[in-house]
Protein backbone atom coordinates (compact mmCIF):
# COMPACT_ATOMS: atom_id res chain seq x y z
CA UNK A 1 0.00 0.00 0.00
CA UNK A 2 0.80 3.14 -0.47
CA UNK A 3 2.24 5.51 2.19
CA UNK A 4 -0.05 8.11 3.14
CA UNK A 5 2.06 9.59 6.34
CA UNK A 6 -0.60 8.01 8.38
CA UNK A 7 -0.18 5.48 11.11
CA UNK A 8 -1.38 1.97 10.35
CA UNK A 9 -4.21 1.24 11.78
CA UNK A 10 -5.99 -1.58 13.55
CA UNK A 11 -9.77 -2.20 12.92
CA UNK A 12 -12.28 -3.50 15.47
CA UNK A 13 -15.34 -5.13 14.33
CA UNK A 14 -16.05 -7.22 11.54
CA UNK A 15 -19.66 -6.40 10.95
CA UNK A 16 -21.45 -4.13 8.95
CA UNK A 17 -20.10 -1.10 10.03
CA UNK A 18 -16.87 -1.98 10.08
CA UNK A 19 -16.93 -3.33 6.40
CA UNK A 20 -17.80 0.47 5.64
CA UNK A 21 -14.94 1.64 7.33
CA UNK A 22 -12.58 -0.82 5.83
CA UNK A 23 -13.87 -0.10 2.33
CA UNK A 24 -13.12 3.51 3.01
CA UNK A 25 -9.99 3.16 4.60
CA UNK A 26 -8.68 1.17 1.97
CA UNK A 27 -9.64 3.26 -0.64
CA UNK A 28 -7.50 6.28 1.24
CA UNK A 29 -4.50 3.47 0.67
CA UNK A 30 -4.44 3.33 4.82
CA UNK A 31 -2.77 0.50 5.90
CA UNK A 32 -4.65 -2.02 7.92
CA UNK A 33 -2.69 -4.20 9.73
CA UNK A 34 -5.24 -6.37 11.41
CA UNK A 35 -8.92 -6.41 11.56
CA UNK A 36 -10.25 -7.63 15.29
CA UNK A 37 -13.25 -9.98 15.44
CA UNK A 38 -14.54 -13.17 16.80
CA UNK A 39 -16.40 -13.49 13.79
CA UNK A 40 -15.97 -15.89 10.41
CA UNK A 41 -15.12 -12.43 8.04
CA UNK A 42 -15.24 -14.58 4.65
CA UNK A 43 -18.55 -13.84 3.55
CA UNK A 44 -17.30 -10.00 3.67
CA UNK A 45 -15.24 -9.25 0.27
CA UNK A 46 -13.53 -5.98 2.01
CA UNK A 47 -11.71 -7.95 4.63
CA UNK A 48 -10.53 -10.09 2.12
CA UNK A 49 -6.69 -11.01 2.54
CA UNK A 50 -6.38 -8.63 5.64
CA UNK A 51 -5.10 -10.09 9.44
CA UNK A 52 -7.77 -11.31 11.45
CA UNK A 53 -7.17 -11.24 15.11
CA UNK A 54 -10.17 -13.13 17.49
CA UNK A 55 -9.99 -11.09 20.69
CA UNK A 56 -9.94 -7.45 22.08
CA UNK A 57 -6.86 -8.30 23.90
CA UNK A 58 -4.53 -9.14 20.90
CA UNK A 59 -4.41 -5.13 20.00
CA UNK A 60 -1.72 -5.55 22.88
CA UNK A 61 0.30 -6.61 20.25
CA UNK A 62 0.74 -3.21 18.34
CA UNK A 63 2.10 -0.14 20.58
CA UNK A 64 0.52 2.61 21.17
CA UNK A 65 3.36 4.74 19.61
CA UNK A 66 2.85 2.71 16.67
CA UNK A 67 -0.99 2.58 15.37
CA UNK A 68 -4.20 4.33 15.48
CA UNK A 69 -7.14 2.43 16.10
CA UNK A 70 -10.71 2.67 14.07
CA UNK A 71 -13.88 1.54 16.18
CA UNK A 72 -15.91 -0.45 13.70
CA UNK A 73 -18.67 -1.34 16.00
CA UNK A 74 -22.09 0.53 15.48
CA UNK A 75 -23.49 2.97 17.62
CA UNK A 76 -27.08 1.89 18.83
CA UNK A 77 -29.79 3.70 21.09
CA UNK A 78 -28.65 2.67 25.26
CA UNK A 79 -25.62 0.92 24.15
CA UNK A 80 -22.69 1.66 25.68
CA UNK A 81 -20.25 -0.95 24.20
CA UNK A 82 -18.40 1.15 21.75
CA UNK A 83 -18.08 3.72 24.39
CA UNK A 84 -16.49 1.72 27.06
CA UNK A 85 -14.38 -0.35 24.53
CA UNK A 86 -13.06 3.40 23.50
CA UNK A 87 -12.22 4.51 27.02
CA UNK A 88 -10.66 1.54 27.74
CA UNK A 89 -7.73 1.79 25.16
CA UNK A 90 -7.77 5.25 25.63
CA UNK A 91 -6.45 5.13 29.02
CA UNK A 92 -3.92 2.41 27.91
CA UNK A 93 -2.65 4.71 25.79
CA UNK A 94 -3.94 4.27 21.76
CA UNK A 95 -5.65 6.68 20.11
CA UNK A 96 -8.89 6.50 17.63
CA UNK A 97 -8.16 7.58 14.37
CA UNK A 98 -10.65 10.43 12.59
CA UNK A 99 -12.17 8.84 9.27
CA UNK A 100 -13.44 10.77 6.60
CA UNK A 101 -15.02 9.31 3.34
CA UNK A 102 -13.69 10.64 0.01
CA UNK A 103 -17.38 11.16 -1.16
CA UNK A 104 -18.29 13.41 1.83
CA UNK A 105 -18.47 17.14 1.98
CA UNK A 106 -16.69 18.92 5.07
CA UNK A 107 -16.38 22.39 5.26
CA UNK A 108 -13.04 23.92 6.16
CA UNK A 109 -14.31 25.64 8.85
CA UNK A 110 -15.58 23.00 10.46
CA UNK A 111 -14.43 21.12 13.56
CA UNK A 112 -14.44 17.10 13.61
CA UNK A 113 -12.50 15.88 16.80
CA UNK A 114 -10.48 12.54 17.54
CA UNK A 115 -12.15 9.32 16.21
CA UNK A 116 -15.45 11.13 14.68
CA UNK A 117 -16.66 8.84 11.46
CA UNK A 118 -18.10 11.01 8.55
CA UNK A 119 -19.28 8.07 5.64
CA UNK A 120 -19.85 8.33 2.38
CA UNK A 121 -21.89 11.67 0.95
CA UNK A 122 -22.87 12.90 4.14
CA UNK A 123 -22.17 16.82 4.25
CA UNK A 124 -20.78 19.02 7.10
CA UNK A 125 -21.51 22.39 6.85
CA UNK A 126 -19.28 25.67 8.08
CA UNK A 127 -19.45 26.68 11.93
CA UNK A 128 -20.47 22.80 12.49
CA UNK A 129 -18.02 21.08 15.06
CA UNK A 130 -18.61 17.26 15.68
CA UNK A 131 -17.81 15.86 19.13
CA UNK A 132 -15.26 13.00 19.26
CA UNK A 133 -16.19 9.23 18.52
CA UNK A 134 -18.92 10.36 17.02
CA UNK A 135 -20.39 8.91 13.65
CA UNK A 136 -21.88 10.98 10.91
CA UNK A 137 -23.63 8.18 8.86
CA UNK A 138 -24.08 8.11 5.16
CA UNK A 139 -26.11 10.87 3.21
CA UNK A 140 -26.81 12.68 6.57
CA UNK A 141 -26.67 16.69 6.84
CA UNK A 142 -25.73 18.60 9.25
CA UNK A 143 -25.99 22.01 8.65
CA UNK A 144 -24.03 25.39 9.73
CA UNK A 145 -23.41 25.95 13.39
CA UNK A 146 -24.59 22.58 14.92
CA UNK A 147 -22.41 21.35 17.76
CA UNK A 148 -22.53 17.58 17.52
CA UNK A 149 -21.88 16.26 21.63
CA UNK A 150 -19.22 13.23 21.87
CA UNK A 151 -20.57 9.76 21.12
CA UNK A 152 -23.45 10.65 18.86
CA UNK A 153 -24.98 8.61 16.13
CA UNK A 154 -26.54 10.83 13.36
CA UNK A 155 -27.80 7.92 11.31
CA UNK A 156 -28.53 7.85 7.32
CA UNK A 157 -30.12 10.44 5.42
CA UNK A 158 -30.97 12.18 8.47
CA UNK A 159 -30.80 16.15 8.31
CA UNK A 160 -29.77 18.31 11.23
CA UNK A 161 -30.78 22.10 10.51
CA UNK A 162 -28.78 25.29 11.48
CA UNK A 163 -27.61 26.05 15.14
CA UNK A 164 -29.03 22.34 16.56
CA UNK A 165 -27.08 21.25 19.93
CA UNK A 166 -26.95 17.78 20.60
CA UNK A 167 -25.38 16.16 24.05
CA UNK A 168 -23.78 13.32 24.96
CA UNK A 169 -24.43 9.88 23.33
CA UNK A 170 -27.61 11.32 21.49
CA UNK A 171 -29.01 9.00 18.56
CA UNK A 172 -30.43 10.63 15.59
CA UNK A 173 -32.25 7.74 13.57
CA UNK A 174 -32.24 7.21 10.18
CA UNK A 175 -34.18 9.75 7.99
CA UNK A 176 -35.10 12.27 10.98
CA UNK A 177 -35.48 15.87 10.59
CA UNK A 178 -34.04 17.82 13.37
CA UNK A 179 -35.66 22.00 12.96
CA UNK A 180 -33.04 24.43 13.76
CA UNK A 181 -32.10 26.33 17.05
CA UNK A 182 -33.24 23.33 19.06
CA UNK A 183 -31.59 21.19 21.76
CA UNK A 184 -31.10 17.40 21.84
CA UNK A 185 -30.18 16.45 25.86
CA UNK A 186 -27.94 13.23 26.84
CA UNK A 187 -28.60 9.99 25.79
CA UNK A 188 -31.89 11.46 23.80
CA UNK A 189 -33.07 9.87 20.78
CA UNK A 190 -34.94 10.72 17.53
CA UNK A 191 -36.23 7.79 16.15
CA UNK A 192 -35.55 6.97 12.32
CA UNK A 193 -38.58 9.66 10.19
CA UNK A 194 -39.33 11.58 13.44
CA UNK A 195 -39.55 15.19 13.31
CA UNK A 196 -38.31 16.97 15.89
CA UNK A 197 -39.63 20.57 16.40
CA UNK A 198 -39.01 21.62 20.14
CA UNK A 199 -36.39 20.73 22.65
CA UNK A 200 -35.97 17.11 23.62
CA UNK A 201 -35.20 16.18 27.23
CA UNK A 202 -32.56 14.20 28.60
CA UNK A 203 -32.79 10.42 27.93
CA UNK A 204 -36.29 10.75 25.88
CA UNK A 205 -37.69 9.24 23.40
CA UNK A 206 -39.54 11.36 20.08
CA UNK A 207 -41.02 8.63 17.18
CA UNK A 208 -42.27 9.59 13.74
CA UNK A 209 -45.74 8.63 13.31
CA UNK A 210 -47.55 10.88 16.06
CA UNK A 211 -44.58 12.36 17.55
CA UNK A 212 -44.95 10.95 20.85
CA UNK A 213 -41.98 12.05 23.57
CA UNK A 214 -41.66 9.39 26.37
CA UNK A 215 -39.86 10.48 29.11
CA UNK A 216 -37.89 7.24 30.51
Amino acid sequence: MADTGKKPVVLIGGGGHASVLADILLRQKREILAVISPDDLSERAVFSGLKQLLADQDIGRFSPDEIELVNGIGMMPHSGLREKLNRYYLELGYSFATVVADSAEVSPFAILKDGVQVLPQSLIQAGVVVGAHSIINSKALIEHDCIIGEYNHIAPGSVLCGQVKTGHGVYVGAGAVVFQNLKIAELAIVAGGAILRSDLPKSSVIYPAKSTLITT
